[in-house]
């Protein structure tokens, strides 16, 4: 765990992220980055040099094997403020609308669902579990099927919310987060939707690892590229 507070406190310290008096939500689907998250998130609040309070929201997509008694236990147990949000996103998607690509639209209306809760209770940050590698799939998923370069922002000011996001996970790596779910025996919990693992972020994440392979050396350096705006060189420059 000290590689993960290590690295939350440089992504802390380096984008900004929070300040003294800070109500951060940390958004919890159950897997094992919001929960790793969470865990770091606790610990972290103890020492931060700005003083901040912490919450759990967790929104549930309506999927009757969704089990939220066991985000619900842990947090119980670190003495954090849990807030659950039932809705109807999954009956939307896949019975109603039927979608064939549902998981955009999902997204966007699980952010919804997450943004107006953490404004109700008060909170003007939303923490967020992506990390490294997440920024390295969005950036090749956005090229390879936007035309475009794009990637997570370590910090997000949403104006229509008056929120910022932020993600003080964003410059570790994947396997960092797995090593310390092992270790510290954090609670992680199943994903029920019929999409986990067959979408295109999944066909990055393993294009990327084979990428690894060649060039062992290959994630690093796009993570440096993407943080690196001195030399940022495309057309648009001429």
């Amino acid at each position: 765990m000290k590689q993960i507070l290590g690295g939350i406190r440089k992504a802390v310290a380096e984008y900004d992220m929070i300040h003294e008096g800070d109500k951060i939500a940390v958004g919890v689907s159950g897997g094992k980055d919001s929960m790793a998250l969470l865990y770091a998130m606790k610990l972290y609040q103890k020492f931060s040099p700005a003083k901040f309070e912490l919450a759990a929201v967790t929104v549930s997509m309506g999927f009757e094997t969704f089990d939220s008694s066991v985000i619900q236990s842990f947090c119980q147990k670190w003495d954090i403020p849990y807030y659950l949000v039932d809705t109807d996103i999954a009956e939307i998607i896949f019975k109603i609308r039927n979608e064939k690509n549902p998981c955009s639209l999902c997204a966007k209306m699980r952010r919804g669902a997450l943004h107006d809760q953490v404004k109700a209770i008060g909170f003007n940050k939303v923490a967020l579990g992506h990390h490294a590698d997440d920024a390295i799939e969005t950036l090749f998923l956005s090229m390879l099927y936007e035309g475009r370069m794009s990637t997570l922002k370590p910090v997000t000011y949403l104006s229509n919310k008056n929120l910022y996001s932020i993600r003080p996970l964003m410059l570790l790596k994947e396997a960092q987060l797995i090593g310390a779910i092992q270790r510290h025996d954090i609670p992680i919990v199943h994903n029920p939707c019929p999409m986990d693992k067959n979408t295109k972020r999944e066909e990055i994440k393993i294009m990327l690892k084979r990428i690894y392979l060649d060039v062992p050396a290959g994630r690093d350096r796009i993570l440096n590229a993407i943080q690196n705006k001195e030399q940022f060189n495309l057309w648009f420059d001429l």
